[in-house]
């Protein structure tokens, strides 16, 4: 499975979940950018508190994916450990 991050990059920078794929829903080029995605694999959707996860996962069915999950609460209620993103 997949952990998909649709915060912003400013987010990001406040600790992401290691290995997490990210990719900002608010950013203009979010189809664009899961249309290079794996339609077949497992998605779970992470966002600050969940609102925009489950935007992001009704677009990706939209779009043809079959196995996408809102991560409830978001990073708000994220139990686990977090890294730092170095974005350039």
């Amino acid at each position: 499975a997949i952990i998909l991050d649709v915060r912003t990059p400013m987010e990001w920078s406040d600790g992401i979940i290691e290995g997490a794929l990210l990719i900002d829903i608010m950013g203009g080029r979010f189809v664009d950018e899961i249309e290079a995605l794996d339609k077949d694999k497992t998605y779970y959707l992470m966002c600050r508190s969940g609102n925009r996860s489950q935007t992001a996962c009704a677009v990706m069915y939209q779009r043809g994916f079959k196995d996408v999950s809102n991560v409830m609460g978001g990073m708000i209620d994220w139990q686990g450990k977090v890294v730092q993103q170095n974005l350039k």
